[in-house]
């Protein structure tokens, strides 16, 4: 997919906002379809096929963080990045866990929102354009686009978009040392501090999904990166 050629849907309740915005990227030739509240933004991510998501947390109708998890009951795959002035932790770890890939804080620069939509695509189009139906990882068999996870006859593990991502990654390299560095600019587009404290967050829930197979386990070497054994 070509960048010029994206179609971005805006879910946007602030007028002045809204409309910079979308004058903003239409004039660097993206596709612009702008939602006022949560519940016409679901109706139109139903109808029409985006690229990307930029979604306010704070909405009418259906808040953002609501709105992003019913979106990835359609679909894995997307980017969304939040836009909001909600700046806290918990509200932050909040819009990762809802399947949000990155977070904007208000105010902020048009170029910056520029650069996070332009490194949303490039990481979504390498990350998706060559997963495999299902791999094995050990006894689990891993269904990306389907953020699957199952052990047998158990009742399969529904993976959030980020601990899917974090997954394919450490399967793509498997039985090899992953740097930290690499994955946090792989996932996360950069490396802070407080990405690389939600990257431990995710590595332990990997951990605790994978434990019922022993001879699957992920190393940590400290300071240098993760290794998937398997």
């Amino acid at each position: 997919m070509l960048m010029e050629q994206a179609h971005i849907l805006l879910v946007e309740d602030e007028p002045f906002l809204a409309q910079v915005v979308v004058d903003s990227l239409e004039q660097l030739q993206y596709q612009v379809t702008h939602a006022w509240d949560g519940h016409q933004a679901f109706g139109l991510f139903r109808t029409h096929r985006f690229s990307l998501c930029i979604i306010d947390v704070m909405l009418p109708t259906i808040d953002g963080f609501t709105l992003v998890e019913k979106i990835r009951q359609l679909d894995q795959s997307i980017p969304i990045l939040y836009l909001t002035a909600r700046t806290a932790t918990k509200d932050i770890m909040e819009g990762y866990r809802s399947g949000g890939n990155d977070y904007l804080k208000k105010p902020f620069s048009l170029q910056e929102l520029f650069l996070r939509i332009k490194e949303l695509l490039r990481r979504s189009y390498s990350l998706t354009a060559r997963l495999p139906d299902a791999v094995f990882i050990g006894q689990y068999t891993f269904v990306a686009h389907q953020q699957s996870l199952q052990l047998h006859n158990k009742g399969a593990i529904r993976l959030s978009h980020r601990e899917t991502q974090l997954l394919q990654l450490l399967y793509d390299h498997q039985n090899q040392i992953v740097e930290r560095r690499h994955i946090l600019l792989t996932l996360w587009g950069d490396d802070s501090y407080f990405n690389g404290r939600t990257l431990d967050v995710f590595i332990t829930k990997l951990r605790k999904h994978l434990k019922l197979d022993p001879s699957v386990e992920i190393l940590t070497l400290r300071g240098v990166g993760y290794r998937l054994v398997c």
